[in-house]
């Protein structure tokens, strides 16, 4: 596997993530390698975008989504669950994209069906908010061959706030895989 580099991330964020599908999500902890390959994700496309966190504009929560691209964006939701979002395109844009699903690949244990899970599963917490995932120990690579996925577009999940935003077709998964959160 290649670690990704930093160019990879700065571009538009659909792109990223239409392309984040099939990679490789690692994160070595305490000696053990866990390894979940990326089979469902959602973009969000920067202060403009009323789903986004930062819609909200910048705040001590959101300063890692105005941040370089390539970094992870930790936050805890309803209190109990950790989320992790990929930053994307140009330092002040603010866009990201939330993992919202993995396959088991290498030592991960539970269900990993939505952001919170997947995080729990793969041992991420907020400690890991702001990390540079072009690190050893946190980050994202692509196989030596990869076969392009069958891309799944819907609306996103959980932001029917967000008024016209929550009907954009922002939600990618691969076709046909056991592990997404909900078809």
């Amino acid at each position: 596997m290649e670690k990704l580099k930093r160019a990879f991330y700065d571009r538009e964020t659909v792109t990223v993530a239409k392309a984040l599908l099939g990679k490789y999500l690692v994160h070595v902890s305490d000696g053990l390698e866990r390894i979940g390959r990326i089979v469902e994700v959602e973009a969000y496309l920067g202060e403009h975008d009323l789903a986004a966190h930062s819609s909200k504009g910048l705040t001590e929560r959101t300063k890692i989504m105005f941040g370089p691209p390539g970094h992870a964006y930790v936050y805890l939701i309803y209190g109990i669950y950790y989320c992790m979002n990929v930053v994307t395109e140009r330092e002040g844009h603010a866009s990201a994209v939330l993992l919202r699903a993995i396959e088991p690949v290498k030592n991960v244990a539970g269900r990993t069906q939505g952001p919170g899970l997947l995080c729990k599963a793969m041992g991420i917490d907020k400690r890991l908010n702001g990390h540079d995932l072009l690190s050893d120990d946190f980050y994202i690579a692509a196989a030596e061959e990869e076969k392009p996925p069958v891309i799944v577009k819907r609306p996103r999940i959980g932001v029917d706030y967000a008024g016209h935003w929550a009907k954009r077709l922002l939600r990618f998964y691969i076709k046909g895989n056991r592990f997404i959160s909900k078809p």
